[in-house]
């Protein structure tokens, strides 16, 4: 509830005069940048408002006058927090059976291979180097969609490989990834539970299952060998 109190509240600053804001000065470009970063908090939240009953509130707060008590204020907040959570549960039960439909048809798809876990894979093409180990960071490229096709996210577009330990990712690509030879092409389809569950992530809706096209390109930190054990002394 904190959470969204403090959300709404500066939300507001940027609802006000919102029929043409000021792009020019610093202020007003400052303003606009949170008022955008403010409004898709909100939409990732599932928080529905009314802009102009927003900023109407901030006009009376800021004249220390409030059109309602503090107690019905915070039961308003309550209201709105279980109205949040109920559509966020009602979109995750619905991308939850999407998610098993669509893996159910793709296991059958020409060269998908599935493994013990439900991972889903298609060898695109075999690399010849090493395979990485869960303790090794690697150097990838990939493209991730939703199964709708929508992007998400994508190193090509950002022109930069992305790097990162193997077992500090998504355990979907955690396994994949200590199945790839260095060189490897890999598309990944992957259920929900292997990647961000019931509580999604900007871009990602609650259970959804995430599709992959992944190079991995070279293991760019390899794990460090175990210390040799000290030798026994012999007896005098």
């Amino acid at each position: 509830m904190n959470k969204i109190m403090l959300v709404a509240a500066v939300a507001v600053i940027g609802l006000v005069g919102c029929n043409k804001p000021d792009l020019k000065s610093d202020k007003g470009q400052a303003s606009y940048a949170i008022g955008q970063q403010i409004g898709r908090n909100l939409k990732a939240q599932n928080i529905e408002i009314d802009a102009k009953t927003l900023a109407a509130s901030l006009t009376d707060a800021m004249a220390g006058k409030s059109e309602l008590k503090e107690d019905e204020i915070q039961k308003a907040m309550m209201k709105l927090q279980e109205m949040a959570m109920k559509k966020q549960s009602e979109e995750a039960d619905k991308n939850k059976a999407n998610s098993a439909a669509f893996l159910e048809k793709n296991k059958t798809a020409e060269g998908v291979k599935v493994t013990a876990s439900g991972l889903q894979y298609i060898v695109v093409s075999e690399g010849t180097g090493a395979i990485p180990t869960k303790t090794d960071t690697v150097k990838c490229h990939y493209k991730g969609t939703l199964t709708t096709g929508e992007q998400f996210d994508s190193s090509y577009d950002r022109g930069q490989p992305a790097e990162f330990p193997v077992g500090g990712v998504i355990p979907g690509w955690t396994e994949a990834l200590q199945m790839m030879k260095v060189g490897s092409k890999y598309k990944l389809f992957i259920p929900p539970e292997l990647a961000y569950g019931a509580s999604g992530r900007p871009g990602i809706p609650p259970n959804s299952a995430l599709v992959f096209e992944v190079e991995l390109l070279d293991i760019v930190k390899a794990a460090a060998a175990p210390a040799p054990a000290p030798a026994k002394k012999g007896k005098k």
